[in-house]
């Protein structure tokens, strides 16, 4: 059986990165890209090589990551640019393959086991060229690995600082891998990477020669498939694309969307006015997708304690309507805490799950209205219409008008976009 070529290529500091190719008065300088201070999301997002190099970190604060680095730029995400360069990106990647697996919008596997022949079987040929080629085409950076997995492949671009190409082949993984702390390889967590530690296993050849009592007794059956990662057995396919949407089709699972209040939510007018413009979000999305959900979570940030909760329900009859998810999340907000200032939320998370294709027929409920809900239905695919060609503010509802604050909120375009879990 013929070597898969596997390659998992990094865009070096992706969201800094694009905001210094869109502003050339940013290139060379401390940039940090950072939530809004003044809606309490004023954390580092991403920083460039320069910041990072003064010592900024992601997910530090504003103010401490200034301490650190006085000049540093601060600017806001664009989404909207990122998920653009990361489509370009992959269109530069399927010339080689059509199996291109995104993993977020910075990074990507791709399988050029089938192009090898193109470019007289070397792999490093292709790795270069598509690096140049990013550089050149997109002002942007990638670090580069390549293996014969998905595993392997993903170490190797993890391993360099930015800008190169590294290679785990059969013949090196244990000098190159096998050294490598145990937490560098995916799926060891901080949990996981204590758990092993304790037991001495500090290095992935560590983690390679662990007992299999130990890590089913630690870990259960994800122990065993962490020693095979380790050990490069990993014969996980890099999925083809969608020629028709130039993309992979994923098996979604789950459709959320959260957001810190601008201020703590400290009436039902204020919390029903986030949880209507979360709503609308979710709802367009699974529309989007073409499913129903039957089952709808709400998630709660305290404003006192910081601590929170999570409560799901699910529905007799799928839904895609913005009124049922709205409504329902409301209604375990309601049934869960008192909406007043004693009680003051911070933060909100919207959630539809179990979902459903739409082409696939639904029981009516008997007690409801079919022609009502068909109805609303045909009103919010219009609505959805709407916005796709004028943008997602041309059409509000009332209840979404309520705050001020939240106003000028595009949660659905601003919607951070998390990666796709290798394992699904």
């Amino acid at each position: 059986m013929r070597e898969r070529t596997i390659m998992h290529i990094d865009m070096n500091a992706f969201y800094a990165s694009v905001a210094q190719h869109l502003d050339p008065s940013l290139r060379g300088k401390a940039v940090a890209v950072a939530g809004n201070p003044e809606r309490r999301s004023g954390i580092i997002l991403a920083k460039s090589r320069e910041a990072k190099a003064a010592g900024v970190k992601t997910a530090e604060a504003i103010w401490q990551a200034k301490q650190k680095c006085p000049d540093l730029i601060v600017v806001p995400p664009d989404y909207a640019a990122y998920k653009r360069y990361s489509k370009l990106a992959r269109m530069i990647y399927y010339e080689y393959t059509d199996q291109v697996e995104p993993f977020g919008l910075d990074e990507s596997w791709i399988d050029v086991s089938g192009s090898l022949p193109l470019f007289g079987g070397d792999k490093m040929l292709i790795a270069g060229e598509i690096s140049e080629r990013v550089k050149d085409e997109l002002g942007l950076t990638v670090s580069v690995g390549v293996s014969w997995n998905k595993v392997f492949a993903k170490l190797g671009s993890d391993t360099d600082p930015g800008d190169g190409i590294i290679s785990i082949t059969k013949e090196n993984y244990k000098d190159v891998a096998w050294p490598m702390d145990a937490s560098e390889m995916i799926y060891v967590g901080p949990a996981t990477s204590r758990k092993l530690y304790s037991a001495g296993y500090m290095t992935i050849g560590d983690l390679a020669h662990a007992g299999d009592y130990f890590l089913d007794k630690r870990f259960g059956k994800i122990g065993r498939m962490l020693k095979a990662f380790a050990r490069g057995e990993d014969a996980s396919p890099v999925r083809v694309m969608d020629p028709s949407k130039a993309d992979v089709d994923y098996v979604i699972k789950g459709i959320g969307n959260g957001l810190t209040a601008p201020h703590d939510l400290v009436c039902e007018a204020d919390v029903k006015a986030l949880v209507w413009l979360l709503s609308e979000s979710v709802s367009q999305r699974v529309r989007e997708s073409h499913f129903r959900c039957r089952t709808i979570s709400v998630g709660v940030r305290r404003a006192v304690d910081l601590m929170g909760y999570s409560r799901q329900t699910t529905l007799r009859v799928p839904t895609c309507l913005t009124r049922d998810i709205a409504n329902t999340a409301m209604s375990l907000l309601r049934a869960n805490q008192p909406l007043d200032k004693e009680h003051a939320i911070r933060a909100i998370h919207v959630r539809a799950t179990n979902l459903i294709p739409m082409a696939r027929p639904v029981q009516p409920d008997l007690f409801g209205d079919t022609e009502e809900t068909l109805k609303h239905e045909r009103l919010d695919l219009a609505i959805d219409e709407l916005r796709r060609r004028f943008g997602n503010k041309c059409v509000h509802r009332v209840v979404e008008l309520n705050d001020e604050t939240m106003r000028s909120l595009d949660i659905k375009r601003d919607n951070t976009v998390h990666p796709i879990g290798f394992l699904r």
